[in-house]
């Protein structure tokens, strides 16, 4: 598994956020049964880098929290059969893992958002952590079923991770 970190913006969440990245990461996976090695990039980014791609990506002018940009059309969520049918689209060549595909997160919001709901920023961080990579794995929330569905699976992340608000 490799997770790719790249800080854009001052680190100052006073969390081991990489270490935090690659429990998630990891737990996400066994969580989903991935048969795979997988890869991953995180970029984590201020308000305002992140109101920029949110403008360019979505139409949004305004800042959020995180950004997910997967790289598999699942069929179903975490239905990873037949992916190696397409191996040069999904599978890195020189280490042959799994391209789950790319995060940005606003270490800003992170902070607002602890203090707005009243929990701690690694709860905050971690949480932004396990949806965006749920979105990687192929869920959504953009229908209500959808949306139950994904909230049920982060939940459960979050409890086998043993961060809860």
């Amino acid at each position: 598994m490799t997770c790719y970190v790249e800080w854009e913006t001052d680190p100052s969440l006073d969390l081991d956020c990489e270490a935090l990245i690659r429990h998630c990461l990891e737990t996400v996976l066994a969580m989903e049964e991935c048969p795979y090695e997988a890869q991953v990039e995180i970029v984590i980014t201020d308000n305002d880098a992140i109101r920029e791609a949110n403008r360019e990506f979505r139409g949004i002018d305004a800042p959020t929290d995180v950004l997910s940009f997967p790289m598999i059309a699942y069929e179903r969520p975490a239905d990873f059969s037949g992916l190696e049918e397409r191996a040069e689209e999904y599978f890195d060549p020189d280490s042959g893992e799994l391209l789950l595909g790319d995060v940005m997160l606003s270490a800003d919001k992170v902070k607002e958002q602890a203090d707005a709901y009243g929990h701690s920023r690694e709860r905050e961080f971690a949480f932004l952590i396990v949806h965006s990579l749920l979105h990687l794995c192929g869920y959504d929330h953009i229908e209500e079923a959808q949306r139950r569905q994904m909230e049920a699976r982060q939940d459960a992340v979050m409890e086998r991770l043993g961060i809860l608000r």
